[in-house]
């Protein structure tokens, strides 16, 4: 079973993980271990959160694992921001990244909220 591919939460963190290595390819060759690794890493923690939570058997596992890809999206959000600082990311592609994250962000909630409320 594979019910993590019916969820909008997590095909569109795999279309933001896409956009996001494209975009990563252009930071400077030095922050491939800092930064740009960072990103990566939060980026890839939704889809793969969201994945295993959708495959636990309880709800409450479920919810746990949200709440890390939750964590994960406030950590890409200021890893954005820090990148627009540091002029490492155009404000055309911070919009486009920062857009998806929202609404991969209120999906997730979203989801979250329905689970708890079924408890």
């Amino acid at each position: 079973m594979k019910p993590h591919r019916n969820l909008k939460a997590w095909n569109d963190s795999i279309l933001l993980l896409k956009d996001l290595y494209l975009i990563t390819k252009s930071f400077p060759k030095e922050e491939l271990f800092g930064i740009t690794s960072q990103m990566r890493r939060a980026a890839l923690s939704i889809p793969l959160n969201i994945a295993e939570g959708a495959a636990r058997t309880s709800k409450k596992e479920f919810v746990r694992f949200l709440d890390i890809a939750i964590g994960s999206i406030a950590e890409l959000d200021t890893l954005f921001i820090i990148s627009v600082e540091l002029e490492f990311l155009s404000d055309e592609d911070f919009n486009l990244l920062n857009h998806k994250l929202e609404t991969i962000g209120k999906l997730a909630y979203g989801l979250k909220r329905k689970l708890l409320s079924e408890r």
